[in-house]
């Protein structure tokens, strides 16, 4: 088992402004066939462990915490000692049985710094003393739908315990949970494209697609600093990002001009490009769809050294992390992809990759999406007809991973 390879999505968790505050993992090792663990065998503790350890807590999680599903074995096994009780969220699967077993580990475990969490859970007096112990109660949508949820909400509130509301899938159950005082949000509504409501472009946004011009065409400095003078948000908001970069030095950037020269245009142009995900929108780098581009982007960039008609050539690393960088702006802006890529003047294969998913950068992304997914049955025989391993693929996660918790 230790030479398997082991694969981690990550499904964000957000707090009433819709920040991210935590993610939950989900494991898959390179041979199985479902998306989750299911199955808390000492071999599963071993998958849970060994990807931890082949990622880097710290690269997956950077400042958050990290939901992990849990059932009976592995929750009364030592192994998880190795975990590190301050950054992990323990959730107590709905199959666990009530026994005073269960309850004096769950006591131990808070002891021992780690949050609990209820899963998939529906209200029930034989829960009580849990109730007492656990930090998050996780309610299931599908299961106990809003219309149902006021009392069950009104029972939870006789309790020191945060309620999270999951498979949230609509703009309107989100503001139903909302009104009922949910503290913490997760589904889908949040982990796909659709979380922004903008319908058109705002006027950061068309200012950034400037930029990305001009950074592309490797524009005069003086072109590029005149662009953000014209909009002195856009740069405020542009400079606070470039300073969270660890760069080796502590300078602090505080121009254009000197973020240009200490960073490089290269790595101001993906800030531009990333920025397009937080203009106009408060949270920032705490955007969900910040992190999902951002990820997808790094794992491109990484990949396109695998592909065997993209590694012979110098910029397939750029276009590739651009592809996946715009491959989810005509979610978020409502603009078909087709004028998003008229108005960059992209190359022929970006705009193939991004209207048709076609040649080489297309068929990154369709492995990106697939890995978002968790699924290792198309992904294994996609990546079986391109020729790449799976170790190229681990390997580029972790990557994009570590990348995305530098510019949080």
């Amino acid at each position: 088992m230790d030479k398997e390879n082991y694969f981690l999505g990550r499904q964000p968790i957000l707090n009433r402004n819709e920040e991210l505050v935590a993610y939950e993992l989900l494991f898959r090792s390179s041979g199985s066939k479902t998306a989750d663990v299911t199955d808390a065998s000492h071999a599963t503790a071993s998958v849970i462990i060994n990807t931890l350890t082949g990622f880097g807590l710290e690269d997956i999680l950077g400042k958050y915490k990290g939901f992990i599903n849990l059932e009976l074995e592995l929750l009364m096994d030592d192994s998880l000692n190795i975990l590190p009780g301050e950054q992990v969220v323990i959730e107590l699967l709905e199959t666990l049985e009530v026994t005073p077993e269960l309850v004096e580990r769950c006591r131990f475990l808070k002891e021992s710094g780690f949050t609990l969490a209820l899963d998939d859970h529906e209200y029930a007096p034989i829960y009580h003393e849990l109730y007492e112990i656990v930090d998050i109660v996780k309610v299931d949508l599908v299961q106990s739908p809003p219309a149902v949820l006021a009392e069950m909400v009104k029972q939870f509130r006789c309790y020191p315990l945060q309620l999270l509301a999951e498979k949230v899938e609509t703009r309107e159950e989100f503001k139903q949970c909302l009104d009922l005082g949910f503290d913490l949000f997760q589904g889908y509504y949040f982990a796909k494209p659709s979380v922004m409501e903008k319908k058109r472009m705002d006027d950061s946004g068309t200012t950034l697609l400037k930029l990305m011009r001009l950074l592309s065409d490797d524009a005069e400095q003086s072109e590029i600093e005149k662009t953000f003078r014209g909009d002195a948000g856009l740069t405020y908001k542009l400079l606070l990002l470039v300073n969270s970069v660890g760069i080796g030095s502590r300078n602090k950037i505080n121009s254009v001009r000197h973020a240009i020269a200490i960073l490089g245009r290269q790595q101001i142009k993906r800030w531009v490009q990333l920025a397009l995900f937080a203009s106009d929108d408060e949270r920032g780098t705490e955007n969900p769809l910040v992190d999902m581009a951002a990820v997808r982007a790094g794992f491109m960039e990484n990949m396109a050294g695998c592909h065997n008609s993209l590694k012979g050539y110098n910029d397939s690393a750029e276009k590739a992390f651009m592809t996946g960088i715009l491959s989810v702006l005509e979610k978020v802006y409502d603009i078909p992809m087709d004028e998003v890529v008229r108005k960059l003047n992209l190359s022929e294969d970006v705009r193939d990759a991004l209207v048709s998913q076609q040649g080489g950068l297309g068929e990154l992304l369709q492995v990106a999406k697939l890995l978002e997914e968790m699924d290792f049955i198309s992904l294994s025989t996609l990546l079986e007809e391109l020729g790449i391993s799976l170790n190229d693929v681990f390997v580029s996660q972790k990557r994009a991973f570590a990348w995305r918790k530098g510019m949080a």
